[in-house]
């Protein structure tokens, strides 16, 4: 038997039309009172009739976004692109960070439920789906942004990584490098895995039987540093690093300026997202440009369209666009070089 708005009122001793009030983000219930029915509802599985509601009839006015961190220039790129689209509309934004734990996430996705019209989410863990399905409400719309598919989503935006992965390394390939490192994202997420992917298929065929050269990362600066010092102390360095994000290139960039060693001219550097701080290093960093704003944007504009979205529909992926810049791109031959070539010839 399918569980009843009785059945959770009798188990959170309140009365039906708490449960309601609760239930729809009505402001005249108890915080106390809200956190239990919404966990007693969560136990119970219990699904409103109301589950076919769109955003059309919102009642409370306010989009929920959950993401796995707030901190760095790509989190804040991405909330300014929801952040512009939610004012034009006239909506507010209730935003939670589950610190990168897949455990906190259940928890901060069901602190949304009866407080918000419709969901944001960022869940980039690999192996998290079948968590995660069981975590969204069949009640509210949502749309999932760089994320694995699940059941439950009504959308999914997100950044074609393994393209721009490729696109990367055919510009550092066709510039004449052939030891090319990669240092990798953390192993259980979905953006990580995929631009390494990239990288492993574009070596794989343009240079058979190359073996990869993979450091671990964490998408951050500090292991983008340390990554720089591993390839500093190797017994050969490479020609060239591709970094899975900005920020470890630009840790990486650190740790070869603090050695000595010149970008490009000894080592060339490249990275992936295009953050506003990666022009104004020197050199400048050569990535793959994200729109990250416009991801945000695209998500909320998504989950704000009238009608049903059908979980099967695919996903719409943002292609990234190459950007050379001075840390891969080799400074041409001063006039005095020019003319020893000349002479020689």
């Amino acid at each position: 038997m399918s569980v009843t708005i009785k059945d959770v009122a009798r188990r959170a001793n309140v009365s039906v039309a708490t449960v309601s009030r609760a239930l729809n983000g009505h402001q005249n219930v108890a915080e106390a009172v809200r956190s239990r029915v919404l966990r007693v509802a969560d136990e119970l599985r219990y699904s409103p009739h109301h589950a076919a509601r769109s955003l059309s009839s919102r009642r409370t006015g306010t989009i929920g976004v959950v993401l796995p961190d707030l901190y760095g220039e790509f989190f804040s790129e991405l909330m300014r692109g929801i952040d512009q689209v939610a004012r034009e509309r006239g909506l507010h934004l209730l935003v939670s960070s589950y610190h990168g734990h897949l455990q906190e996430q259940g928890a901060a996705l069901r602190t949304m439920r009866g407080r918000v019209d419709g969901l944001l989410l960022m869940s980039p863990f690999v192996d998290g789906a079948e968590a995660l399905a069981g975590e969204l409400s069949p009640t509210m719309p949502a749309v999932l942004m760089n994320s694995t598919r699940v059941a439950g989503a009504r959308a999914s935006v997100g950044i074609d990584n393994h393209g721009g992965a490729v696109t990367m390394m055919r510009h550092l390939l066709e510039a004449g490098h052939r030891r090319i490192a990669f240092i990798a994202g953390p192993d259980d997420n979905f953006d990580a895995r995929e631009r390494l992917r990239g990288y492993r298929e574009a070596l794989s065929q343009a240079l058979p039987g190359h073996e990869p050269w993979v450091l671990p990362g964490d998408f951050d600066e500090a292991s983008g540093h340390r990554a720089g010092q591993a390839l500093l102390a190797a017994d050969e360095r490479p020609d060239a690093v591709f970094a899975a994000n900005d920020m470890m290139a630009l840790g990486c960039l650190f740790a070869l300026n603090q050695s000595g060693v010149r970008v490009p001219d000894d080592i060339a550097l490249a990275g992936f997202d295009d953050i506003p701080l990666s022009r104004y290093v020197h050199p400048a960093l050569t990535t793959m440009r994200v729109e990250i704003a416009e991801l945000g944007a695209r998500a909320i504009r998504r989950l704000l369209e009238p009608g049903e979205q059908v979980e099967q529909a695919p996903p719409d992926l943002l292609a990234p666009r190459l950007v050379v810049r001075g840390s891969s791109r080799r400074p041409p031959p001063s006039p005095d070089q020019s003319q020893a070539s000349s002479a020689g010839s």
